[in-house]
This record gives C-alpha cells, structure tokens and sequence, in this order.
C-alpha cells in the first residue's frame, strides 16, 4: 500500500521521470531505509550517502556501519562522509541542528556532480512537515511557513510526503527490515524533538486528527501563497537590488511590514526580527540586526543585507618572495624594473610602490581605531576614520575594508586609496605593482 502511495506521489508531483540516477541520503532510521527500499524497488539507480556528524559518540559510528552493510545488500554504491560538526557550528556561530543541515546538503550537492546524479532524495514524511509547520508558527512565520515542507526544492525531491510516521513503520514492519533508532530522537532537547514529544500528543487530545487537519490547511495556504508570491516577486524587482532594500520604496506600499517579512525570511530573519528592522527605518542609521545565517544594516536610506562571515585571522603576512595569495584577499604582485617600457594603469584596484620604500613582511589587516595615512597626492596626515566617512562608506564597507601595511605605516586602502609616503618618483629604479582581483 505505501509503496503504490509514495508512486503514485511521485507521478502527481513530478518528482522523476523513470530514468534518473539519484543520491539518496540515508540516516539508518526507519524513514530513510524505507525511501532506500521504495526507490530500489522501482529500479531507480541510487547511489547512498552518509554524513556520520559524530554528536552521539560510538552510536553515530554504529549508524555509519549499519548503512554500509545495508548498501552491501542492495549492492549500491556507499559514499560517507565524517563531519566535525560542533567546531563548524561555533566558527559559523550557527545551531548544531543548523550546521549538520548545512553540512549534509552541501555535501549531497557535491555528490550529485561527481555521480552525474539528477537529483538528491530524502526522507521527510508528513509528520515532519506538521512538526514543520509548528515550528514555524511558533517562531514567528508568513504564509509559506505555514505550507510545510515541499516536496521539491531545486534538485531535493521529498517523495515520503505522502506517508505518516506510522505509515513508515507498518512498511517496514511488512516487509521484515531492520533499521536503527537514533537515541536522541526520544529526548527532549531541540524545539523539533519538544514539538513531536510533547505538544502534538497535546493537541492530539483534543483533535485526534489534528496532524491530517493541520495539512489540509497547508495545502490550502499553499496555493493562497501560490498568488501572493507573485505580488512580492514583483514588489522585490521594485525595491530590493544589489542585496540593498530601498526604505522611501518600501514605504510606499500596502502592508510593507508584511513585505519586509517576505524579503527577509528567506534569508533567516524571523518575525519578531523583521517587526524590530521595521521600527528602525525611521531611527538613525548604523543598527545591524542578525540571523543565523545573514546580518542587516540600517544605513541612511536602505537597508543592506550581508551573508555573516566565519572567523577569521586579523592580519596576513605576505613575503618578499610571494607573487599571489588567496587570502583574505586575491591579490596579483609584480617586481617590475622601471625602463622606457614601464607604465601605469590608473585603476582603483592596482597600486604601484616604490619598492625600495616598503619594509617585509607586508601586513593585510583590518582598520583599527587611531590608524591614519596621507592620502596619495596629499601632504598631511588623515584619520582612517574620516576617509571612511568623507565618502560615505557604510558599517559593513568599513568591516570588509582591508588596509596593505608595511610595519606600523599603511601603504593603501586596499582598492581605494594609496599612502602618498610609498610612491613612485623620478628617482625610483624598481616598481611593485599590486593588482587586486574580484
């Protein structure tokens, strides 16, 4: 019965077409073995993956070995990977559920490329897109949030929407197959866990079939959000370019807190962060708000949207001997002899030094309060700070800015402006020339 019911999902949302080839994440438990063992059945070509996120000690080792001898089985090809998943959750400042959700889909893209594979199968059911929507509506969420989870998102297909938990295990129950049961899953420590634990079963005293009523409305919303959307894809071209939001357009249209929401959601501002953005657009500029993922600052008119960086070094050396780095920038460095063939570009992001004036290792680091430099083409000195503001530079420019040092002296605002001390002059017999690449 779940078998021709998750088909006959799979013809009705178009998930495949009968030939494709697909990764196919399998955890151990019960949902994604049974995804394995429906797709095996229909002849699909799978190839499995398994992200072992080491969180459960010798248990996660045991899920890892139990997958393996599964595809042994199934004589399909086994692809697992090791994650260090706390470590990247507190470089990114992230959750840790955030962090393996990361991990895992990066890892099932790169995957699907190496294996030609035409898309990426995993086993969310119908009870996870009820704890979905809940979760949703307990953060704070717009319509889509209320939808539940989709059973297509670029090349992720979902094709256990159509079955219960229940559904699940009766299938595996059925057809005699084992699987493993994640320990955590029975305690209470996430949201999710709280939500599936505790306030379903709640619910469920008083609307036994809260679970099927809950998706009816999600199905409903979901073709409500279906017209709505274009409003806001269309408000989007209007207002939102460059990852900047034009505040005096904003404005200008009915219910903007709502739009503001639409915006920002997706990028994992929630409700209640979207309702604080929206009073400060009346507030003076330099507020930046944060999501796991994106920071927001309120500048002048607009406000700017940037993806949040990892921790980084606060300074770089570059050697004498170096002609490139990567790092934190890609920057392309020249030794050129100064003879009737030289020339200079007049470019903001190529400098020329005087090689004979600047001290190694050179120093990329970041501006600190106090720095000063004297402008190319100036004689006194200026503080970092007023460059900074005499051209309008916004709080996230000024953080991305990076300054080229050579000791305690700087040599350039790194695509913006040279130190006039480190020149070129009639008596300079060797030129460095610095290029910097996007």
């Amino acid at each position: 019965m779940s078998r021709s019911k998750v088909e006959q999902y799979i013809i009705d949302n178009e998930l495949l077409t009968g030939a494709e080839k697909l990764i196919v994440g399998v955890s151990g438990g019960a949902d994604s073995v049974a995804l394995l063992d429906i797709l095996h059945s229909f002849k699909i070509e799978c190839v499995v993956a398994h992200c072992n996120f080491h969180l459960r000690g010798e248990e996660s080792n045991r899920d890892a070995f139990f997958v393996e001898e599964l595809c042994k089985k199934y004589s399909l090809k086994y692809e697992r990977i090791d994650f260090d998943t706390e470590t990247h959750a507190e470089i990114n400042s992230i959750s840790i559920e955030m962090a393996a959700r990361e991990l895992r889909y990066n890892w099932f893209e790169k995957l699907r490329v190496i294996h030609l594979a035409d898309k990426i199968a995993v086993a969310h059911h119908r009870d996870d897109s009820v704890e979905t929507i809940l979760l949703n509506l307990i953060r704070g969420t717009g319509i889509r949030g209320l939808t539940g989870i989709s059973p297509e998102n670029g090349y992720i297909i979902r094709p256990l929407l159509c079955l219960s938990r229940n559904e699940i295990l009766e299938y595996l129950k059925e057809r005699k197959i084992s699987f493993v049961e994640d320990s955590t899953n029975n305690e209470d420590l996430y949201t999710r866990n709280k939500i599936r634990l505790n306030l379903i079963p709640l619910i469920e005293t008083i609307n036994p079939s809260a679970k099927e009523s809950i998706m009816r409305t999600a199905e409903h919303l979901s073709q409500v959000e279906s017209i709505y959307r274009i409003y806001i894809d269309q408000v989007k071209l209007n207002i939102f370019n460059d990852n900047k939001i034009d505040i005096s357009l904003l404005v200008q249209y009915i219910e903007p807190e709502a739009i503001l929401f639409e915006l920002l959601s997706p990028y994992g501002f929630n409700s209640s962060t979207t309702n604080q953005i929206f009073e400060s657009i009346i507030s003076q500029s330099g507020k930046i708000f944060y999501s796991e993922t994106h920071e927001l600052l309120k500048d002048r008119g607009y406000l700017i949207l940037k993806k949040r960086e990892a921790l980084s070094l606060e300074s770089f050396n570059i050697q004498a001997e170096e002609s490139y780095i990567s790092q934190p920038l890609h920057l392309l460095i020249k030794r050129i002899p100064v003879n009737d063939s030289f020339s200079i570009e007049k470019k903001t992001n190529i400098i020329y030094l005087d090689a004979d004036k600047i001290t190694y290792p050179l120093t990329l680091r970041k501006w600190q309060q106090g720095d000063w430099f004297i402008p190319f083409g100036m004689k006194g000195k200026k503080k970092i700070s007023d460059y900074f503001t005499d051209n309008k530079f916004n709080l996230f420019e000024k953080k991305d800015t990076w300054l080229l040092c050579s000791g305690d002296n700087i040599i350039w605002i790194v695509g913006h402006r040279a130190d006039d001390r480190f020149k070129i002059t009639n008596e300079t017999t060797n030129v460095i020339e610095i290029t910097l690449n996007d």
